[in-house]
């Protein structure tokens, strides 16, 4: 049997090579390469798609998070509540300000956020909290932001799993105070190295995430504070607004992939994530969760069959965080997840037999006790 893999970057390049390689000869043309028409062109195109007024393209995901932190004042002595089951990048923006990372649970069905919890993490040093659509599928909006509005904090979106995915018929982004996506080349809309972009329909937040990621400079040379190298690539952008035109099918694909998983995968040693009637998922990750992940992804590997295993350590136990002081227990879900959990193959190039495939080797997996 052939292999299988988790993901193969390189079946979506022979498909769009011609297209890419015009997109790049373009901007080399018109040697543009830092910031610039196609950065702006990109901008403008992405933040229609995902129905946001305004966009700041910067250098990754992780500075998009980062520049809207700081654009929104979060400094030194601010807490930001965070979920502890993400990417550890998700925590970094705070970070980067000096302010404190408090980390939430998440619930055991939907492994998001639990909004439960969140109220009784907030203090008065509580300035905004961050909510991660996790796997591409949408956290519960709504019910941070009332939590968001009641205490008068930020509400921003980290989406960087979750192009195209939608919340109550919405895409992401603009559904409150910022939204912050990644581009990196595994993403549903990936780009062929870094980029990043916030999105937000208050113009002066993106006004300032521009200037910030420009050295702090509104004008040329003059700069009104500290600020950073953070702009969008050429190039980047050039790929990505070539790809763009094509998310809508590919998203469309992976939810034919994981409907075929939902209904085909009724082996009751595997767990799916639980897809709530508010989300319309991307599926940027198809996770599961089973009762002894070793012995499970060594039975994937003797059937050729590639996985990934996502966010081993929850954040709030990775060394980085050590100074919090949380310890084994603290967040048993998240903790739980993160030694139970990985991820089937899932991109939009899967034919439907390897699809089946996945789900017959599935299905035949018994747990040895």
């Amino acid at each position: 049997m052939p292999y299988i893999e988790f993901m193969d970057l390189q079946r979506q390049y022979k498909t769009h090579k011609s297209g890419i390689e015009k997109a790049l000869a373009n901007v080399c043309a018109s040697a543009a390469f830092s910031g610039g028409e196609y950065a702006e062109q990109f901008e403008k195109e992405f933040a229609a798609y995902q129905g946001a007024r305004f966009a700041a393209g910067v250098s990754n995901g992780t500075d998009a998070l980062h520049l809207a932190m700081r654009a929104l004042g979060i400094q030194a002595g601010d807490e930001v509540i965070i979920p502890a089951n993400t990417f550890i990048a998700s925590a970094w923006g705070p970070v980067y300000t000096n302010a404190k990372p408090v980390f939430i649970d998440c619930e055991n069905d939907t492994w998001q956020i639990d909004v439960s919890q969140v109220e009784a993490a907030i203090t008065e040093k509580t300035k905004a909290i961050i909510g991660v659509h996790l796997y591409g599928q949408p956290f519960d909006v709504d019910a941070l932001k009332s939590i968001a509005c009641k205490y008068k904090l930020f509400l921003v979106e980290d989406c960087a799993q979750a192009h195209g995915a939608e919340y109550k018929g919405k895409r992401l982004g603009a559904l409150a105070d910022a939204g912050s996506f990644s581009f990196y080349p595994g993403k549903n809309l990936g780009a062929y190295g870094e980029a990043g972009m916030t999105l937000s329909n208050n113009e002066a937040l993106i006004k300032h995430i521009n200037a910030l990621k420009n050295h702090g400079s509104y004008i040329r040379y003059y700069h009104d504070e500290i600020g950073y190298n953070n702009r969008l690539d050429g190039i980047q952008a050039a790929i990505l607004s070539y790809k763009l035109r094509f998310l809508d099918s590919w998203t469309e694909r992976r939810r034919e992939i994981a409907k075929m998983y939902f209904d085909g995968i009724v082996n009751t040693n595997i767990v799916m994530q639980k897809q709530p009637d508010f989300a319309s998922s991307c599926f940027h990750l198809f996770v599961i969760e089973t009762p002894d992940r070793d012995d499970f992804t060594a039975y994937l590997q003797d059937n050729e069959i590639g996985y990934g295993v996502h966010y081993p350590v929850p954040c709030h136990l990775q060394k980085a965080f050590a100074h919090l002081g949380y310890k084994a227990g603290d967040l048993p879900v998240s903790e739980y997840h993160s030694t139970h959990c990985l991820s089937l193959p899932m991109f939009p190039e899967l034919t439907d037999w390897e699809v089946e495939r996945v789900i017959d080797v599935c299905n035949k997996y018994r747990r040895i006790i």
